[in-house]
């Protein structure tokens, strides 16, 4: 049996005021059908009373009663629809995800070739059909296939929205114009479209200036932060100065005391010298003897052998330096972290694409985790696949913005990870540098960390990130690297030219005999 009968797809189940199926069908007097609400609706909103179709007028308004056998026609045709098998040609799909599925299709749903505004109904290539050989369906209007097609109704009137009403910025239908609009200034929506095309690139350009200016305010704050860093900084090598200056000041003074002290001991000293040369010359011997006895009894003087002025700069000097140090790295870190918190909004879920693969990666079955198993797979071969490096590549690509995600590495002695072109060598003969489209960092030996430039960067981390974050500006051609445990920028490729898509990069390396067994694995932001 055919999926619907030609006579009941043709004859007598169609509304010829809403061109859909009949809902409730009535019959006027001169013997034409039509929806019980789409007839009434008319001549509500008409004074006299006619036929849409031969315009017969009826005095009074007549009463419309439902047509049982017309009903029954409409309740078979919906039926056979209903029962209708898929039909998969070779050029047609199921809809996947994020697309578009025919709304008439049973499971599985073909993939939507097509929209009707008229019907709010999307159709694969099987079902739309009819709509491009039925005269009366020719005339609906067609569109690349939608979801939400509802949103495009009237929710008053439940028909299209066609029309632009000018008064109060808004769509509207037909009906609207009868009612809540009437005598407002009211326009196809096809012609406010090309009223409003040509303010498009202006406000465009309105928005770009925005982004502009708003990145602007980004380098500005940035600076600002910095500056203010700086002037931190410059305040706590002031004040250490001063506390310099004042030990400074006081040992002088302790010297000078000091000096005084032995000055005047020396002159004291100079006199008795003085006194004893010429009690050495006297001939007299009673002076000479009451003179030595008075000149041996002098006073004692200081002791002076362990006295010293050594001033105490280091334990102030080291206090003062360890507190600035101290202040600094809290300032530091305060700045690391709210910049990659900034960063962290342009997370992206990202996930591993088996086609790309290395035969001898083996990924979870979420595709977020890879690590090499030691043994080659025996897989098919795709151009797009890896064979010399152990790698991989998300699935995802960016052409544009800035996008952001994190891998934990905790664990491994040995991986790469960045973002590469989509064009990349996959079969060997390409070195990881800018050049031949890598731009990434790499961890060989457990503790040896390099920026992959057109020679490769020794890079100075303190202590083994256990994870990585990477951010990508496409525009300003930006890849940096972060340690997101301690927030601390690990390394960044700046004033790049990218002319290709990116895609998310990554090679956990060999496994060498469980030394670097560890996956890595692409974890969500926890902000």
């Amino acid at each position: 049996m055919a999926p619907y009968s030609h006579v009941t797809s043709t004859f007598l189940q169609r509304c010829s005021i809403c061109l859909d199926v009949f809902t409730d069908p009535v019959s006027t007097p001169c013997g034409h059908n039509f929806c019980k609400s789409c007839i009434s609706e008319h001549w509500d909103n008409n004074d006299n009373y006619q036929c849409p179709l031969c315009k017969k007028a009826f005095h009074p308004r007549p009463e419309l009663y439902v047509n049982t056998f017309i009903k029954e026609l409409v309740a078979q045709f919906r039926h056979e629809v209903q029962q209708e098998p898929n039909i998969y040609s070779s050029d047609q799909q199921a809809a996947k995800a994020g697309e578009v599925p025919c709304d008439v299709c049973s499971e599985p749903k073909l993939k939507a070739l097509k929209s009707c505004l008229v019907c709010l109904t999307s159709y694969c290539q099987t079902h739309l059909e009819p709509h491009l050989t039925r005269s009366g369906l020719k005339r609906h209007q067609l569109i690349h296939p939608v979801e939400n097609l509802e949103d495009r109704m009237c929710r008053k009137h439940e028909k299209p929205l066609e029309l632009f009403c000018k008064t109060d910025h808004t769509c509207i239908c037909n009906h609207c114009t009868y009612s809540d609009h009437k005598s407002h200034d009211v326009t196809l929506l096809k012609d406010q479209r090309e009223e409003q095309k040509p303010k498009l690139k202006k406000t465009e350009a309105e928005i770009q200036q925005m982004i502009q200016e708003r990145r602007l305010k980004i380098q500005e704050i940035q600076q600002s932060v910095f500056t203010a860093l700086m002037e931190s900084i410059q305040r706590g090598l002031d004040q250490l100065l001063e506390k310099i200056q004042e030990k400074q000041r006081s040992t002088e003074e302790q010297a000078e005391d000091f000096i005084k002290e032995l000055e005047q001991e020396i002159c004291e000293l100079e006199m008795r010298s003085t006194e004893m040369e010429q009690l050495s010359g006297s001939e007299d011997h009673l002076h000479f003897v009451q003179r030595f006895t008075c000149v041996k009894a002098a006073p004692s003087m200081k002791t002076w052998t362990k006295v010293s002025v050594r001033p105490s700069y280091e334990g102030t000097v080291v206090r003062a330096v360890s507190e600035l140090e101290k202040k600094l790295t809290e300032d530091m870190r305060k700045m690391f972290e709210a910049e990659l918190k900034r960063l962290q909004q342009y997370e992206v879920d990202l996930t591993l694409d088996p086609d790309t693969a290395h035969s001898n990666l083996i990924l979870s079955d979420d595709g977020k985790q890879v690590h090499d198993g030691g043994v080659k797979k025996n897989l098919p071969y795709k151009p797009q696949r890896f064979t010399v490096w152990p790698s991989i590549l998300a699935k995802e690509s960016f052409s544009s913005g800035r996008f952001y995600f994190e891998v934990q590495v905790k664990g491994k002695t040995y991986w790469d990870l960045g973002v590469v072109r989509e064009s990349i060598n996959r079969k060997g003969g390409s070195l990881p540098r800018p050049p031949d489209g890598f731009w990434t960092i790499t961890l060989i030996n457990g503790n040896q960390y390099y920026g992959c430039a057109d020679s490769y960067v020794l890079l100075s981390v303190k202590s083994g990130p256990e994870k990585v974050g990477v951010f990508v500006d496409y525009e300003e051609g930006l890849v940096s690297f972060y340690d997101v445990g301690s927030s601390v920028l690990i390394y960044s490729f700046t004033g790049c030219c990218f002319s290709d898509k990116l895609r998310p990069y990554f090679c956990p390396w060999s496994n060498y005999g469980g030394e670097n067994s560890a996956p890595l694995i692409i974890t969500p932001v926890r902000h």
